[in-house]
């Protein structure tokens, strides 16, 4: 018996610590989804949001390296969505900058999660279209639902099982914001072009 005694010591003290080390992940994966969605935020009003972003980088990659020898708590939900989060401000960002979009490496996130995380990208490129009609600039929403469409068709090329990568959701999401964004720009893509008819007309009398 003392040999059980000793074999569950041994097992209660990798419990610990992976009791420890998935604390720090909560932790951890709480702060990138706060920056990550602070930036986001300040991207959305215009703003640059490098600060948190970058921030946000970092804390993933220390995270990465702390769950090393742990892909039970990697591959966790918690740490998924932080990296999700994280992908979609960062190649929102890239977007928004004209610069190369950064691989998951770069990023600091595992490639399952980024993308998930690319397929949100079409829910921020659909919101900054919209705006972009609001003030009445109906080329830029047409410029931004071309990178939507772009993305949607990078999306639709990973045909996997759900078990293997869950993104089949986010495909038939990208594709209905698409279809939606499309007919809002056609509606103001007539009525511009008959706002200006009238304009015209109103000249030569």
């Amino acid at each position: 018996m003392d040999d059980l005694e000793e074999i569950t010591k041994e097992i209660r003290t990798q419990l610990d610590e992976k009791d420890e080390i998935r604390e720090i992940a909560l932790k951890s994966s709480r702060a990138i989804l706060r920056l990550s969605g602070a930036a986001l935020r300040q991207m959305q009003k215009g703003e640059d949001g490098s600060e948190n972003l970058d921030s946000a980088r970092n804390e993933a990659h220390r995270l990465t390296g702390v769950l090393e020898g742990h892909p039970d708590i990697y591959y966790s939900g918690f740490v998924e969505n932080a990296f999700q989060e994280l992908t979609e401000a960062h190649v929102l960002r890239n977007i928004l900058r004209g610069e190369r979009i950064r691989d998951p490496k770069e990023i600091g996130v595992h490639p399952v999660a980024y993308l998930l995380g690319l397929g949100d990208v079409v829910g921020e490129l659909r919101r900054l279209a919209l705006n972009s009609l609001i003030d009445g600039e109906v080329k830029k929403a047409q410029e931004y639902l071309k990178k939507m469409e772009t993305i949607y068709e990078i999306l639709i090329q990973f045909d996997y099982p759900s078990a293997l990568i869950p993104i089949r959701r986010k495909q038939d999401i990208a594709r209905s914001l698409i279809e939606k964004t499309r007919g809002e720009i056609a509606v103001a893509s007539t009525s511009s072009a008959l706002e200006a008819k009238i304009g015209n007309l109103e000249k030569k009398i």
